[in-house]
């Protein structure tokens, strides 16, 4: 049996947060004293990225047999050219416009002052902070100096933080070579979300780590690979880099087939080497939280610990077998716009929902199948491992479909009936936020996740394969609404534990992570919008 150590404790803590608080739930975040949104490395060398003026996904993939285009399937291994990357950056965590409505999150009345304005980006991030760390490590035929760069995303530049070869030492921390020469990793500075969710910020990043790595594999489309590693060395990863232990994790490496491959890529120079510019931070007191740094040490210290292929497949979700009423989902209606323009369309409803116009069951269908696909490869992944995601959805206003929570059966592509009547007052009392009206939405979909299997399956790094798949389900959500000119919300502030008494999933020991709200929004002619290009 594995020991999965601390990760147990904290996913235990986070599933019953809202009936036995969380270390530190009087905590209450300093506003003036917040730290940049964004990593700050003063002095250091930057060149701006160019932009691929015919980028990776014009045009969203080919309908699968229901009619979804989404996600990926096989994917090629067309390479990265600088455009191209830039292009994907860009679209992924660069800002792309600004934002302005009336709407019902706490902050709206800062949004119209500069210094508080909602920029907006394609990639989903809890609470809007956005803490993901983009490096580069760049090595030769990239047409840059070879090192490792930080993505700056507010300037959309390159920072070089050290010149010099070092693609060998990501490769000898990944233990294995997979014959790229650039390598973007993904890391987690946990102060940039922390200072506003204290003890749960180690649960929030992890899939803000999967929102960012699949809005690049949409991007990608079934054209490039992204297939991130979440297990290698990072504690020399973390040294190579520069970053402080305790102050930042790094949570996933994907490595890049280049349009030049590299001549000749062997072993570099011998001896220590590492990042010697350190990020600037602007606030003068910076907390430590100790769950959020049990969780990191946890994780961290199991990240050269690969399981063996195969191992998720005792995780994965089981296929519907309770009895129940099934409605068969007709084909899902398929979006018509681009992957790249449903990134910049993409947006939070906040209290915008209109229960007056339902949501159709082709539309509810196309939801269901894209957030049904949104699984993240890993490296221990093999053929026949099954998803380690499960969906349920309460249902408002959905034409066809009578309200009540099902169980969606990808395989017959059927819900099955989990309870009849409407939903609405049990999804209200067990939502503790001021901005969703519940009830006025059309659907709610509940990705669940048997957490103690994987767990028990690759030990506590598994925390991040969850929360990585989780994250990129809500993005793969999000971004098909927009796609179908649907409203969109998705939230973490739910008693989970009603859930599982709701759904009745305590025998089959899953775990509702998020929920993901759907439906169409109110008409608002204040609603200011401005491209940023």
């Amino acid at each position: 049996m594995t020991d999965t150590g601390y990760a147990s404790e904290y996913a235990s803590m986070i599933l019953q947060r809202n009936r036995i608080p969380m270390p530190s739930a009087d905590f209450v975040p300093n506003w003036p004293d917040k730290p940049r949104p964004t990593k700050h490395y003063p002095g250091a060398l930057s060149f701006p990225l160019p932009d691929d003026p015919q980028p990776a996904a014009q045009a969203a993939d080919p309908p699968d047999e229901r009619g979804e285009p989404g996600e990926p399937g096989e994917p090629g291994d067309e390479p990265f050219t600088l455009p191209v990357l830039g292009a994907m950056l860009r679209d992924s965590y660069g800002l792309t416009g600004r934002r302005l409505a009336i709407q019902a999150n706490t902050d709206v009345h800062g949004y119209p002052f500069y210094a508080r304005a909602n920029w907006s980006r394609g990639t989903a991030s809890g609470g809007g902070l956005y803490p993901c760390s983009v490096y580069w490590i760049a090595g030769p035929g990239a047409g840059v100096c070879p090192g490792v760069y930080h993505y700056a995303c507010r300037t959309h530049a390159m920072q070089r933080l050290l010149a010099g070869d070092v693609t060998h030492l990501v490769r000898a921390a990944l233990g294995t070579d997979t014959g790229a020469s650039q390598f973007l990793v993904v890391g987690v500075k946990y102060w940039a979300n922390a200072f506003k969710y204290n003890t749960f910020a180690y649960h929030a990043v992890s899939m803000d780590v999967g929102t960012l790595v699949q809005t690049w594999r949409l991007l990608a489309g079934g054209r490039r690979r992204i297939a991130p590693h979440f297990w290698f060395d990072q504690a020399a990863l973390g040294g190579l880099l520069g970053l402080p232990d305790d102050e930042e994790g790094l949570f996933a490496v994907v490595p890049l087939t280049w349009a030049t491959p590299a001549a000749g890529v062997g072993p570099g120079p011998a001896g220590a080497v590492a990042v010697r510019r350190r990020d600037q931070e602007k606030s003068r007191v910076v907390l430590t939280f100790d769950a959020v740094r049990r969780i990191h040490r946890a994780t961290a210290a199991a990240a050269d610990d690969r399981p063996a292929p195969g191992s998720l497949a005792a995780a994965a979700a089981a296929p519907p077998t309770g009895g129940g009423d099934r409605i068969a989902l007709p084909p899902a209606r398929p979006p018509q716009m681009p992957v790249r323009a449903a990134l910049t369309r993409r947006r939070s409803s906040f209290g915008r929902f209109d229960a007056s116009v339902p949501m159709t069951t082709a539309d509810l269908a196309g939801l269901l199948v894209a957030a049904q696909a949104a699984q993240l490869p890993t490296e221990v992944a093999t053929p026949g491992d099954g998803h380690l995601v499960k969906l349920y959805t309460f249902v408002n206003h959905v034409r066809g479909v009578p309200a009540g929570s099902y169980e969606y059966d990808p395989a017959r592509h059927q819900l099955r009936a989990v309870r009849t009547g409407s939903p609405a007052t049990f999804l209200q009392r067990n939502y503790f936020l001021p901005n969703y009206n519940l009830e006025q939405a059309a659907a709610v979909v509940v990705p669940a996740v048997r957490v103690g299997a994987v767990l028990e399956a690759t030990g506590p790094r598994g925390y991040n394969v969850v929360n990585a798949t989780i994250g990129a389900v809500a993005q793969t959500f999000y971004t098909a609404a927009a796609a179908l000119g649907l409203g969109c919300g998705v939230a973490l502030g739910f008693d989970g534990v009603s859930y599982i008494e709701e759904l009745g999933l305590t025998a089959t020991g899953e775990t509702p992570l998020l929920i993901m709200l759907a439906g169409h929004e109110r008409a608002l002619t204040s609603d200011y919008r401005y491209e940023l290009r």
